[in-house]
């Protein structure tokens, strides 16, 4: 049997992580990264619009990929739209990307954590429902930070560690000046500036994410669905299977150039 791809979606450089630590689990199993240039950012657009744009960027990868899990590595597009889609299309299993609010309200001391995301994650009632699930007197702090976004999809190859630094470091003191214990990346896009974060919020504060636990739902959704074969078809990723697919015109910058050679990933753009 040959092995099917799993595709993971994003609106920009935000869900390579989650794809590259699926990769270190399962080297063999095919990844599709589709980053969704032309409607970036998420953040701003509402529920409704996001469902729609989801739908028909979903609707487009299938026809191209027969892939049976497709990874929404986004914590807006999850929120706004992975009922949609799992609505949409029920052959499919579609993981989301939640932010990681139980561990943090499970190892809070101070019955008080932090959430850093988009505006569409913070003004979602999902992250607090979430948290009142695992401690009614929890509070959960959000703060919405379009700048981190922006700087991780335009400006963080080019940023050197002072300028990381400088960038989280204001969300970091203002959290501290709201003594939570915790804070929850939120946002994808976060992940590459986690050792700033961790940096900053040492050693008062701990930092938390699910990259960890999205991989493992892949594979266990693979194998529970008998799609998950045992020996590896391919030596590397430069292959049709292997890909980054870039939609918008003029997606193809000398960043996602470096990105694709990063990450091993064949370039491509969908006009």
């Amino acid at each position: 049997m040959k092995q099917k791809p799993v595709i993971f979606l994003d609106s920009g450089v935000g869900g390579l992580p989650y794809c590259e630590h699926f990769y270190k689990l399962a080297p063999h199993i095919p990844r599709i990264y589709i980053a969704d240039r032309a409607n970036f950012p998420y953040g701003p657009k509402s529920r409704e619009e996001l469902g729609r744009l989801l739908k028909q960027l979903v609707a487009r990868a299938l026809e191209r990929w027969e892939a049976p899990v497709v990874v929404i590595a986004c914590n807006t597009a999850t929120i706004s739209a992975i009922d949609v889609l799992r609505a949409a299309f029920p052959e499919v299993s579609f993981v989301g990307t939640v932010p990681a609010v139980k561990p943090a309200v499970l190892a809070s001391q101070e019955g008080r954590i932090g959430v850093i995301a988009t505006e569409r994650t913070i003004s979602e009632p999902y992250i607090y429902d979430l948290a009142r699930r695992f401690n009614p007197q929890i509070e959960v702090i959000g703060r919405a930070a379009p700048e981190l976004v922006s700087f991780v999809e335009h400006d963080l190859l080019t940023a050197n560690r002072e300028e990381r630094l400088r960038m989280v470091r204001p969300a970091v003191e203002w959290f501290r000046q709201r003594r939570v214990d915790g804070i929850v990346l939120g946002c994808t896009h976060f992940l590459f500036l986690l050792d700033e974060f961790q940096a900053l919020a040492a050693p008062d504060i701990t930092i938390f994410h699910s990259v960890e636990g999205v991989a493992r739902r892949v594979l266990q959704l693979l194998e529970t669905r008998g799609l998950l074969t045992n020996a590896p078809e391919t030596t590397g990723c430069q292959t049709e299977s292997g890909i980054i697919a870039v939609t918008g015109t003029g997606a193809v910058s000398e960043s996602w150039q470096a990105l694709s050679k990063t990450y091993g990933l064949a370039l491509e753009v969908w006009e």
